[in-house]
């Protein structure tokens, strides 16, 4: 799914999260008017619970059942948090239980409120629940329910991707079931199936676990397929474990980055996004715990808490990295055009030039930030979201000012997400999401 941005479109991944918890409270849902106007999962854990998944029988596949039904009449509502800093919101949405945002591979373009049992689909105007599309978890007391093994969550403009057991790839539009789609999945990737993400019309992801042709290891596979013709662009076999970065993004249109497993390490490699055919790998270790695309540009971490920027050759750029006596780690950067910000987890974002890594600005958050902490670039200004307590911020990215910063009342325990449509920001918080404007 595209980020949104003021100039080009950027991406970024993380496969860890700190201090990621799951909540199994529920509550009634409703909708309440507005202003008018832990731990860190190991990669290990992560490729095991991707095994584990698929031995369940179904990736947490999403039933058919309740889609495009009308929702049932929202209980009495309760109190509204107050905002006690920024602009008024123009609705809040007060979901039926609390979110799961971290299953989401990139930033959604349109309110969306994903939790464990469903994505509910919201009207951007009134902040309703327009359409519920309801997850089917199979049946077993032994499925896990732990966030790293629910699986990814993958959506484009229009549409929700899924794979099931049987081998067939899902389509289930936001507003219209008529618009539903299903396809059978070739025979080369009837193994066990993960979406990894969806960019610019194509839909990537990998499969594992079916026998090769001389039955000696598994035939793992990395695959393309465009969207608007439901055609599969290539489909490549990998020696190794190997993940196209989620949400999947081209490098200034002709290349592919992924992240292939080696053991304890990893690497980047580069692929022709045409093709599949890979082009260049650059080394990594353990710490490759992110990678973020830009329009022409990679960035990985440099191994040191900061941040390494790679050519489209795969050549080494600049780094940006902690100084002596500095205690502090990067997180994946919001490349925006010419320039790149980089947000760190004591809470400073950097500005700096794409080609050269010049510090351009600083701008110090009235919060520190965590690895799950994902800003968004829109109308000159970048949204990073805090914790429950800190609430969003708002930079002028011209010119590094700290603007408004918005929070509420309201309990919570886990980080804000922004997510915009290029005419509001949605910012949420366990089971609150408000639709801001952006200016």
């Amino acid at each position: 799914m595209q980020s949104p941005s003021s100039g080009n479109a950027a991406h970024g991944t993380s496969w860890q999260w700190d201090g990621e918890e799951d909540s199994d409270g529920a509550a009634a849902e409703d909708v309440i008017g507005g202003g008018g106007d832990g731990r860190r999962p190991s990669r290990r854990r992560l490729l095991i619970g991707a095994g584990v998944l698929a031995a369940g029988g179904a990736g947490w596949a999403f039933g058919r059942s309740g889609a495009g039904e009308a929702l049932p009449p929202p209980k009495p509502t309760r109190p509204q948090p107050t905002a006690l800093s920024g602009p008024t919101p123009v609705w809040t949405y007060r979901g039926p239980e609390v979110m799961t945002p971290a299953r989401l591979t990139g930033p959604p373009g349109r309110p969306v409120y994903l939790s464990r049992n469903g994505l509910q689909v919201l009207d951007p105007a009134r902040g309703t629940a327009a359409r519920l599309l309801v997850f089917d978890p199979p049946d077993s007391r032994d499925w896990p329910s732990d966030l790293d093994l629910l699986g990814k969550v993958v959506i484009g403009p229009d549409l929700l991707f899924t794979t099931t057991y049987e081998g067939h790839l899902d389509a289930r539009h936001f507003t219209d079931p008529a618009a539903d789609w299903s396809l059978p999945l070739p025979d080369e990737l009837r193994g066990q199936t993960r979406l990894t993400g969806y960019d610019r019309g194509i839909l990537y992801g990998y499969s594992w676990g079916r026998p090769g042709p001389d039955d000696a290891r598994p035939d793992n596979r990395l695959f393309a397929l465009r969207v608007a013709d439901r055609s599969f662009l290539w489909s490549v076999p990998t020696d190794h474990e190997e993940q196209p970065v989620t949400p999947a993004t081209r490098i200034g249109g002709q290349v592919v980055a992924c992240v292939r497993f080696l053991g304890f390490r990893a690497e980047l490699v580069a692929r022709d996004a045409a093709t599949g055919r890979e082009l260049w790998t650059a080394p990594g270790d353990e710490d490759l715990r992110w990678c973020a695309t830009g329009s022409q540009d990679v960035y990985v971490p440099d191994g040191n808490g900061g941040v390494r920027m790679l050519r489209p050759t795969g050549e080494p750029g600049w780094t940006y990295s902690p100084a002596r006596g500095e205690s502090w780690r990067a997180l994946p950067p919001v490349p925006d055009g010419a320039r790149v910000y980089v947000p760190t987890d004591h809470g400073i974002v950097t500005c700096h030039d794409a080609v050269t890594g010049a510090v351009v600005w600083t701008c110090r958050l009235p919060f520190l930030l965590d690895r799950r902490s994902r800003p968004v670039v829109a109308a000159n200004t970048l949204f990073v979201p805090g914790t429950a307590t800190g609430g969003v911020s708002a930079i002028h990215t011209p010119t590094g000012r700290l603007g408004w910063t918005f929070h509420d009342s309201g309990p919570g325990k886990d980080v804000w997400t922004v997510a915009t449509d290029g005419g509001r920001l949605y910012a949420g918080h366990d089971d609150i999401l408000h639709a801001l404007p952006l200016s």
